[in-house]
């Protein structure tokens, strides 16, 4: 089958998780290619038209996957092609992007949510699917503490909490992660920015880390706390997303009632104090998150929505 991947360029690149889905396509024999837009907002991506029209024209895919509300509104400018359109949690939970999102749903061939609090905000009534995005399971995510340390350049007798993203995007809330570090009496101890690092780079980072800090003020089905449970990586994180759904019961993941910087705190010194690597991993697989697994059921919705 041949899929036509469209979503935000802004960066010059693609968010790693749409790489590594479309990664995921390509292994089962599907031909894969991208269209990144460039431009903010709706009137910023009008300007792509032409050249996804063209595209469409020249590789003649038998769907268009678009990420994000936006991307799939856009998308549908074309009506040549069925287009799938994943939510990944911004553009539902924010309120200037969910009109966007809700045209984009009603002429989306089929809508993907990665999470049900996502879908819970919109109730969709028909040509839906929950599936999270899922990650590359890997023998790199097996690497010892101190081994990582090692290849990270860390200390081996600090303690090291990893904040989930980088400390200039609001969405994640950095002031309430670093407030939570300032109530442990802990001095030892150092609160990494997720920024800058190679996929191999953060792999190793949460096998060498003490914990995950989530604190994001809305997610969606965030890829940061599966790639962390892969890496047996205790985690701390308030309720977003599918975050509980997740971690419930793995022994070592804690999530917060509240965003009160006091209960995360207590929760990060249980994290921190926990021994070895969770099972997260165990998790993440009998959850049917390997990349392989969502692809095979991507293709379900494809072959559903090119027969129609």
């Amino acid at each position: 089958m041949r899929i036509l991947i469209v979503a935000s360029y802004n960066r010059s690149r693609f968010a790693p998780f749409i790489e590594e889905q479309g990664a995921a396509l390509q292994r089962l024999g599907n031909e894969i290619e991208y269209f990144g837009l460039q431009g903010k907002g709706l009137k910023g991506y009008l300007k792509n038209l032409p050249d996804l029209k063209k595209k469409i024209k020249e590789f003649s895919p038998d769907v268009v996957h678009a990420h994000f509300g936006l991307s799939g509104l856009f998308a549908n400018l074309q009506r040549k092609k069925p287009v799938v359109t994943t939510y990944h949690g911004s553009d539902i939970n924010e309120s200037n992007l969910l009109p966007f999102s809700k045209l984009a749903m009603r002429w989306s061939a089929w809508n993907v949510f990665v999470s049900r609090q996502t879908m819970d905000v919109v109730r969709p009534k028909k040509k839906f699917s929950l599936l999270p995005c899922g990650i590359d399971i890997s023998e790199l995510q097996l690497m010892g503490k101190s081994e990582a340390r090692q290849k990270m350049h860390l200390d081996q007798d600090k303690h090291y909490v990893l904040f989930a993203g980088s400390y200039d995007r609001e969405v994640k809330n950095a002031p309430l992660a670093k407030e939570v570090i300032s109530k442990l009496p802990e001095k030892n101890l150092e609160l990494l920015e997720l920024k800058g690092y190679s996929h191999d780079e953060v792999i190793m980072l949460m096998c060498a880390v003490d914990a995950l800090l989530m604190t994001s003020l809305n997610e969606g089905s965030p890829q940061v706390v599966k790639e962390a449970m892969a890496c047996g990586c205790p985690i701390v994180s308030v309720d977003v997303g599918d975050v509980y759904e997740r971690t419930h019961g793995v022994e070592g993941c804690y999530v917060a009632k509240t965003f009160e910087s006091k209960e995360l705190a207590g929760l990060l010194t249980k994290a921190l104090a926990f021994s070895g690597k969770t099972d997260g991993r165990n998790r993440i697989i009998n959850d049917k998150l390997d990349n392989k697994l969502v692809a095979t059921n991507l293709m379900d919705i494809y072959m559903k929505v090119t027969r129609s």
